[in-house]
């Protein structure tokens, strides 16, 4: 990309600069004053930051094999060729919590206040696939999420809201298809037909393995319930995004930004090897497939990191899977603001972290974000909250500038050299995973659980010992007052659930419930897809858990290896 005499007498000169000031900094030594601050210069996964960027470091780049353009291959630049010019990413907020009320009146809260989509968090019964009278599920309905049981939930959760006008995230995994049948259905009464749907499921089970935990079956059948997802929306539900594969969690976990990304890609290579083998064709569901990363501090790393998803995961489309769309090759994602930063002491400090990851997340091309509470250390935020959280990405947006040009920071000597040892480090690990037999026989071995336990240790260690600073936490601490007006929810919220089901099962046509229980046991057993029977079961009122029983019944329960 560089003239080749120019880059000698640049590398002529930056030697003379450094001489320089190698001499200046022996001055000040011998003076007994320091040039720099003491310790290491590390970005916030702890790579090694140079003084000084020059051309030196790009010279080997190719513009337009390496960069390009943007809305072209290898998409370094961004997804689309105008990006934000055209339209602004989705402002797609969390929420849920108490039950499908409260949870209601809080998106049509959030949508007056312009929000552009609606995220829906469930909570933890819900999400490993137990009903709320179940006594797994004691004490924790409602709390991280909402309780939703079964379509009547899901009627009042979306009552109001016009599902042919509004694309939905739903944060759910283990059981995805069902949680997407009760929608598909809900839709259906409204009059709008699955084809006029947007949105996302996250679908994505092997992080749940490797970082989360809320997984219900092993990982041959849950690939299977995947996979049948694919098949079923490339037929019916042709604008949903049929997987959001995670790296979000991996990074909360205590990853690093490059295992963040190739964990990711890893899983992402197993969904779509996963669906070739099942004998669909890699560009009638690769278009579909959507991404969640994390935005954390380090904001030119991050904006890096970006960049450098992009470009490995459409050279994987391009040229080990044979794609032949363009739009198969795009990596598309989601971003939420990195929730393992925010601090309990301190509490509006949150709101400047924020800031800088939501800045990160947009220079890096995001097509959705979600910006996390100041007071989510605490509790679930307060409406108070998520209104400053949500109005941080709208000043970024109408505000900043940033916007207004795409990938502002390409060409930046360092962002550039950040976006190349991403990559090559990524794809390090990914031809490791792929020599172990891919990212599910890396997970069944505990590779990737390792090596996110020993990056979370390694980060932990540095903030006890003071190497990494965290304003608030170890240093620059004050007195505080316990906090107030935090959100709290209703402990009664389950049995007030547990009555609700107890109704339902009441009213509802016993007979045609087992029939549809009975048929989706039938198609569990064999090799049907599982789509349409799910599907089924929902609209005549079966429960999650009911039909999550059926399903342990035919496929097992997963139970994780330990990691040493």
């Amino acid at each position: 990309m560089y003239d080749k005499e120019k880059l000698k007498q640049l590398e002529s000169a930056e030697e003379n600069y450094m001489s320089r000031w190698q001499k200046n900094v022996e001055k000040l030594a011998a003076q007994g004053k320091s040039a720099e601050r003491k310790g290491k210069f590390v970005t916030g996964s702890g790579a090694s930051v140079n003084q000084l960027y020059t051309p030196l470091d790009v010279a080997d780049i190719d513009y337009l094999e390496n960069i390009g353009f943007p809305g072209q291959y290898p998409f370094t630049r961004g997804v689309q060729p105008n990006m934000y010019r055209g339209r602004l990413w989705t402002m797609r907020q969390y929420a849920g919590f108490s039950n499908a009320e409260e949870s209601n009146a809080r998106y049509k809260y959030l949508l007056e206040q312009g929000q552009t989509g609606l995220s829906i968090a469930f909570d933890l019964p819900t999400q490993i696939g137990y009903d709320s009278d179940h006594p797994m599920a004691e004490g924790e309905v409602g709390k991280v999420g909402v309780a939703i049981d079964s379509l009547a939930d899901m009627e009042i959760l979306i009552d109001g809201i016009p599902l042919d006008k509004v694309s939905t995230s739903m944060t759910i995994n283990a059981p995805a298809a069902i949680l997407l049948a009760f929608y598909i259905a809900v839709a259906e009464k409204q009059g709008v037909t699955p084809d006029k749907l947007n949105g996302t499921i996250q679908n994505d089970i092997l992080k749940e393995y490797a970082a989360r935990g809320t997984y219900i079956f092993p990982p041959a059948p849950s690939m299977r319930l995947i996979t049948d997802i694919f098949e079923f929306c490339s037929k019916f539900v042709p604008n949903w995004n049929t997987i959001s594969i995670s790296g979000y969690h991996i990074r909360e976990a205590g990853s690093t930004a490059v295992q963040e990304v190739a964990f990711t890609l890893a899983n992402g290579i197993a969904y779509v090897d996963a669906a070739i083998k099942a004998g669909l064709d890699v560009d009638t569901f690769a278009g579909r497939l959507s991404f969640f990363f994390n935005a954390h501090n380090d904001l030119l790393e991050e904006v890096a990191k970006f960049r450098a998803a992009r470009r490995i995961w459409a050279k994987i489309m391009k040229e080990r899977f044979k794609a032949k769309k363009e739009r198969s090759m795009m990596l598309r994602f989601h971003t939420q603001t990195a929730g393992s930063t925010l601090t309990a002491q301190q509490p509006d400090n949150n709101i400047v972290r924020v800031t800088i990851q939501t800045l990160a997340a947009v220079l890096g091309g995001t097509q959705s974000l979600h910006t996390n509470s100041r007071d989510e250390a605490l509790a679930l935020p307060t409406e108070e909250s998520v209104r400053i959280a949500l109005r941080t990405q709208q000043i970024v947006a109408y505000e900043s500038g940033v916007a207004e040009t795409v990938d502002p920071l390409a060409g930046s000597y360092y962002v550039e050299a950040l976006t190349n040892r991403i990559e090559k480090e990524a794809w390090e690990y990914i031809y490791k995973i792929d020599q172990m037999g891919g990212a599910v026989k890396a997970i069944e071995q505990g590779y990737i659980q390792k090596e996110i336990q020993d990056a979370a240790y390694e980060y932990q260690k540095e903030i006890e010992s003071g190497k990494r600073i965290v304003v608030g936490v170890n240093k620059f601490q004050i007195e505080e007052k316990a906090p107030e007006g935090l959100l709290k929810v209703d402990p009664n919220v389950g049995i007030l659930q547990a009555k609700k089901l107890a109704e339902l099962k009441a009213k509802r046509d016993g007979i045609a419930v087992q029939n549809a229980l009975d048929e989706l046991r039938a198609g569990a057993k064999g090799d049907a897809n599982l789509m349409p029977l799910i599907l089924k079961a929902a609209k005549v009122y079966c429960t999650e858990g009911e039909i999550c029983d059926v399903l342990r019944e035919i496929f097992g329960e997963y139970t994780p290896i330990q990691v040493l």
